[in-house]
């Protein structure tokens, strides 16, 4: 495809980028100054910054040592939103080279994935986004394997390690008929490619590496359904190397709690889940049948009908175990309070005997303290940050039970 013209350029700023992508400073004349969102903003006569723009985010970098916040395309014309004025004719541009060449990873990993969807499993891309610490895919399949998924990776890396050539060009809207593109372009005119060497061609404006081995390892993290298709996350080069490092180490230390192999660290894990879900079952058993003990013997140190009283030494679970015993065991009705680290909460119950509509008192105990929650006509739980006002809103719930009994 070297026959097109790779000198042809687009209207607006000159896109610097498009000639060098590794081209990390510049200077360039001020053309136009406006304001975007209440900050100062310039538009240049030429920049290396790519602004945001088909699923990879913007630039980041300085102009005469000012940080640029944002660069957006205007209608041809970039505009560099910064962080205080500039009043240069001429600026000089740097741009952050570790976030250019992380994007130009991500964003040439993602032509080579989606070639590699697309051959093994004629799965197209919908959509393509290249997030702050993950990128995603959408890709028009109903549904895929864990084995499908990893033969579309083997078969991207497989493009990586054959360190293919990286190139770009500009294409007349007429003749792009020429090139197999891989899915049809969603813009007219001049329509830039980029061909990753007999492998993938696609209309786009990004920017790219020069050789695929820059890409470095390209790695799938998973699957999931979103509107009847699959959306995949990746990582490429550096990220998918912060990433095995992390799981690495962590694997590395969960093993060694076990005193086993990395490999092995997996299945110790699931056989210890499994023991603290029946070990959980049987915690819950005893705290019922310890909630019945303290219920009866609450209940035998209480005169009336009415159980009050604040616990700081019992999650709300606990509390809620025991109002119920209470209730289930005559005529009452249960006031209680659990203090907790920064949420506090308010539990109140009563025997089905009784008639009084517990959600009534709710804006009474509310005059006292903030609370939210609700329940029913039984039973009421009431969250509060103030753990100091528990025992006054305690005293407003019992005073309003006395006066509905």
């Amino acid at each position: 495809m070297s026959e097109f013209d790779d000198s042809l350029t687009m209207t607006g700023t000159r896109r610097l980028y498009f000639d060098d992508a590794y081209c990390r400073e510049f200077d360039a004349a001020v053309l136009e100054r406006r304001r975007y969102e209440g900050s100062p903003a310039v538009v240049l006569e030429a920049t290396c910054f790519y602004p945001e723009s088909g699923g990879q985010p913007w630039d980041k970098g300085t102009l005469d040592g000012i940080e640029v916040l944002k660069v957006i395309d205007v209608d041809g014309a970039i505009l560099h939103v910064l962080k205080a004025e500039t009043a240069s004719a001429k600026v000089h541009g740097v741009v952050d080279w570790p976030t250019r060449f992380d994007h130009m990873q991500q964003h040439t990993g993602q032509h080579i994935l989606s070639q590699a969807f697309y051959e093994i499993l004629k799965g197209e891309t919908l959509s393509f986004h290249l997030g702050d610490e993950v990128s995603t895919l959408e890709i028009g399949l109903r549904a895929m394997t864990e084995a499908d998924l990893d033969r579309v990776e083997d078969r991207a890396n497989a493009a990586v390690w054959q360190d293919r050539e990286v190139k770009t060009y500009f294409v007349p809207e007429e003749r792009i008929g020429e090139v197999p593109l891989r899915r049809p372009p969603k813009k007219r005119g001049l329509l830039r490619v980029v061909e990753v060497a007999d492998y993938d061609y696609s209309a786009c404006g990004g920017t790219h590496c020069r050789r695929t081995g820059e890409v470095g390892l390209i790695k799938a993290l998973g699957i999931e359904r979103i509107r009847g298709n699959i959306r995949c996350e990746f990582l490429c080069g550096g990220r998918a190397l912060g990433d095995y490092r992390l799981k690495d180490r962590n694997v590395r230390k969960i093993a060694g709690l076990f005193s086993s192999l990395p490999k092995d660290a997996a299945g110790q894990v699931e056989r210890l889940a499994a023991d603290f879900k029946t070990q959980k079952k049987r915690v819950r058993k005893l705290e019922e049948r310890l909630a019945f003990f303290d219920a009866q013997e609450m209940i035998r140190g209480t005169q009336g009908r009415i159980v009050s009283g604040v616990f700081e030494d019992k999650t709300p679970e606990e509390v809620r175990f025991l109002a119920l015993n209470i209730i289930r065991s005559g005529e009452f009705a249960v006031l209680f309070g659990a203090a907790g680290e920064s949420q506090h909460h308010l539990i109140f119950a009563r025997s089905e005997s009784l008639a009084a509509d517990l959600r009534n008192l709710i804006p009474a105990v509310g005059a006292v303290v903030s609370v939210k929650g609700g329940g029913g006509p039984s039973l009421v739980e009431l969250v509060t940050a103030d753990k100091d006002r528990l025992a006054a809103a305690i005293d407003a719930a019992r005073k309003w039970v006395e006066e509905h009994q």
